[in-house]
């Protein structure tokens, strides 16, 4: 289980003076600088003699920046340099109080190295593997001192990074586990102690995740543009995960999948075909020049255009003009993308079940837009235009003339196809009908009218006004001057639009749940606690929230629906819902909006 870490009054500062770091690799190299900044004299070891003096000019060349932004002086990063040296040879480790093991994430060379330092380092020596792989225990249990054994994972770049696990095994004493931890609390890290299993927290939630990605690319379900930006656009994530992949090594997160797999059986962790079919051509990221996008070189983040780069819209299917657009519904998102579509200049019929339920949602707008005036980001005489461009009604008759029709009703598909029949009743031939279903099949929408031609999912996110993204649904049946209607309309609101098929989730949800049900599963058999696996995604993934703040701000109730969707349509038991989610909903523990979820809230 995780745990909060706290100093330990037993591990003096003295306690872990030299330091040895085997491997010096991007990851060792980054470890090096942030003990020698920290006041630990450093041993670099390498085999490689290139790769020691990389690991040198690296930390010359990071310390003099340093100095130019004047978080260092010349006399300190006189001190960092002079306290790190570096060897070819495993016994300059004689010395060490600490091992820090960050070579290949391979059993034999790991193996190799800890029995040679068995034979090296003084007996009160700890040593440390930095795997986010392999089993902390079968390394230790191949030690002579299998007690001063554990693992030490730091993120990458470990200079930024404020993430570390501290890995115990069974046979770890508590002693070495306090020692490491205070280590990790004076070098500025924020630790977290988790049990031995492949991946430990954050990557065990982010590699199944970076896993579906690459299976919903090789389905060819979107384009590896489309899967990326829906991820940073609609998660905020700061990089989508295909990106990531490329830039984690595509062969080392198979190899941290497969670890995985042997241990869980489960079909999420199962390396996607794709994975092994780049690494064995060698196309294994940026360090490649060549993974899943084509960079300039290799190790540059800068992507070049290739043969699956897509076309310039210029080859696109003219869509179909739209003057005016009819928004259904009368909540929150309804609201949203009326304000959405008036704003870029749309007359917009706004229509509820009642003539007071569409006053009371254009009222909302006008709040929302006031709240705009009020930050600068729109004048008084914008906001005015934009209002007076809404039109509240109170019968579905009023969209007689619209070229557009939206639906944001609630997520029902009962209440959705009643729909649809009204609109394919009233709108007239041609005019394009759209749901923001985030989860329910939009094929059948489309065949509760008489047009499913003109029938296609719109995906808007919430808040609609601030969320970039637009998910475009097409089913089998939706005509191409729809889809591109969608498209360029899309364009004039000023949403990045991404092409998915009509399957449960689309590209966001059918990502981001099954990652959150593995959080929730990771609570409920006692792994880690909530704040450490929220604290780990946030530190060390990047995540701007943690999956249990996002679960109680998108309602666990909603979560538990789209979760059943998935696993309807996909039959994997994997992604069946976790039964401490299930349980939390049959008590009304729904998140933020009943005051408790996850955690407890204060009651508005």
């Amino acid at each position: 289980m995780a745990t909060p870490l706290s100093p330990q009054s037993g591990s003096p500062l003295s306690a872990l003076k030299t330091i040895a770091v085997v491997g010096l690799g991007t990851m060792g190299t980054g470890i090096t600088e942030v003990l020698a900044k920290a006041g630990r004299e450093v041993i670099g070891i390498d085999i490689s003699e290139t790769q020691t003096a990389r690991t040198v000019a690296a930390l010359e060349s990071a310390t003099a920046r340093a100095v130019e932004r004047g978080r260092l002086t010349e006399q300190e990063r006189a001190g960092v340099l002079a306290r790190v040296r570096t060897s070819t040879d495993l016994r300059a480790a004689a010395d060490a109080d600490l091992v820090i093991e960050v070579a290949p994430e391979s059993y034999e060379v790991k193996h190799q190295i800890f029995r040679e330092l068995d034979g090296i380092v003084r007996p009160e020596t700890i040593l440390a593997t930095g795997t986010n792989a392999l089993s902390v225990t079968r390394l230790a249990a191949d030690s002579a001192r299998p007690e001063r054994v554990l693992g030490l994972h730091f993120f990458n770049p470990a200079q930024a990074m404020k993430l570390v696990e501290v890995v115990s095994s069974v046979l770890t004493a508590p002693q070495a586990v306090a020692a490491v931890t205070d280590l990790a609390i004076e070098l500025g890290k924020e630790p977290v102690a988790v049990g031995d299993r492949p991946g430990f927290v954050a990557d065990g939630l982010l590699f199944g995740y970076l896993n579906q990605a690459a299976a919903m690319y090789e389905a060819r379900y979107a384009s590896r543009e489309d899967i990326d930006a829906a991820m940073r656009l609609g998660c905020g994530l700061p990089m989508g995960p295909l990106a990531l992949l490329d830039l984690i090594g595509v062969d080392t997160a198979r190899t941290v999948l497969d670890a995985m797999y042997a241990e869980s059986r489960d079909r999420l962790h199962a390396p996607a075909p794709i994975l092994k079919q780049l690494s064995e051509a060698g196309l294994t990221g940026r360090k490649a020049g060549r993974g899943f996008y084509t960079y300039e070189a290799p190790g540059s983040a800068t992507v070049v255009p290739d043969a699956l780069t897509p076309a310039a819209d210029g080859a696109r299917t003219a869509g179909r003009p739209v003057r005016s657009v009819g928004v259904a519904g009368s909540g929150t998102m309804a609201s949203g993308i009326a304000e959405v579509f008036a704003k870029a200049g749309y007359d917009v019929v706004l229509a509820a079940r009642s003539e007071e339920k569409a006053q009371t949602a254009k009222a909302r707008i006008g709040k929302s837009l006031a709240r705009s005036v009020d930050k600068g980001r729109l004048t008084a005489e914008a906001a005015a235009q934009t209002l007076d461009r809404i039109t509240p009604a109170g019968s579905y008759e009023a969209f007689a003339d619209v070229d557009l029709a939206v639906e944001a009703v609630a997520e029902d598909l009962e209440v959705k196809r009643q729909l649809f029949q009204a609109l394919d009743k009233v709108c007239k031939p041609g005019a394009v009908l759209a749901t923001t279903t985030s989860s329910l099949p939009v094929v059948a929408c489309a065949r509760a009218t008489s047009r499913p031609q003109d029938v296609i999912g719109m995906h808007f996110f919430n808040p609609a006004p601030a969320m970039k993204l637009v998910e475009v649904v097409r089913t089998v049946l939706t005509a191409d001057d729809v889809h591109a209607t969608v498209r360029e309309v899309c364009a004039k609101v000023r949403k990045h639009a991404v092409d998915c098929g009509d399957r449960a989730g689309f590209i966001v949800n059918a990502l981001l749940f099954p990652y959150l049900n593995n959080a929730v599963k990771m609570v409920q058999e006692h792994y880690a606690t909530l704040d450490d696996i929220d604290a780990a995604m946030k530190l060390g993934g990047g995540y701007p929230m943690g999956p249990f703040e996002l679960l109680d701000v998108v309602g666990l109730d909603v979560s538990l629906a789209i979760e059943k969707v998935l696993h309807r349509e996909f039959r994997d038991p994997g992604l069946a819902p976790a039964p401490l989610l299930e349980h939390l909903v049959a008590a009304g523990c729904l998140g933020r909006k009943t005051g408790r979820g996850f955690r407890e809230y204060a009651r508005r």
